[in-house]
């Protein structure tokens, strides 16, 4: 599920960004902790690969904390720390290609649990071989995002993973909102013409795309 600031945090969680972009310590060390979950996510989603993810991360924040002084607009942080993330994930993916040139959908499938949007959540500690299914379907889902370019899964993973707005998917990627608005378009039908050439349905996935 998308993980928001609670709304009675705002205030809080705007003081903090304050208090950080003044050269707090402790207040950009807490920002790290808001937000590494989810900065995380975003590049392991992108990857599908625990070490690019944790590499992508690391870099972010560093550059966060060298650069946030010179954020003007606070309402922008979070576009502004995706807009990096993104810079970040690109960067490691020129590097893969020049490494060995293969396609996006030959990397390597990352062990462990991970928990999905598309998953659905109901009933499904009460039945072991359902939860196994669904572990199943969230792998395989994740192995035709990657199918998807590079354009279309950022945006993808921004909007359906994260829960950003166009605006702010359009800041982050410094591109327009109607080219964001094309590249979902196109990234979701990509998925479900993958999916059906993959023979699952959306009754399966207990997602409708």
């Amino acid at each position: 599920m998308t993980e928001t600031l609670p709304n009675s945090g705002m205030m809080h969680a705007d003081a903090l960004l304050e208090r950080a972009r003044q050269g707090d310590a402790n207040a950009q060390g807490k920002l790290v902790q808001v937000w590494y979950k989810r900065i995380y996510n975003f590049a392991y989603k992108f990857f599908f690969d625990h070490d690019l993810a944790m590499e992508v991360s690391q870099k972010t924040f560093i550059s966060m904390h060298r650069n946030l002084a010179g954020l003007q607009d606070a309402s922008r942080f979070k576009s502004w720390l995706y807009t990096i993330a993104v810079n970040y994930c690109r960067e490691e993916l020129r590097k893969k290609k020049s490494k060995r040139a293969v396609s996006l959908n030959e990397f390597p499938t990352a062990e462990g649990e991970v928990s999905y949007q598309w998953e659905t959540s109901h009933g499904r500690a009460d039945n072991p071989e359902k939860q196994l299914r669904q572990t199943e379907l969230s792998d395989l889902l994740q192995q035709c995002l990657m199918e998807l370019s590079a354009e279309q899964r950022e945006v993808v993973i921004m909007k359906e993973y994260e829960g950003l707005k166009f605006r702010e998917i359009a800041e982050a990627l410094q591109i327009s909102e109607n080219t964001v608005k094309s590249r979902m378009y196109y990234g979701l039908d990509g998925l479900k013409k993958i999916l059906e050439r993959k023979n699952i349905t959306k009754e399966a996935l207990g997602y409708e795309l």
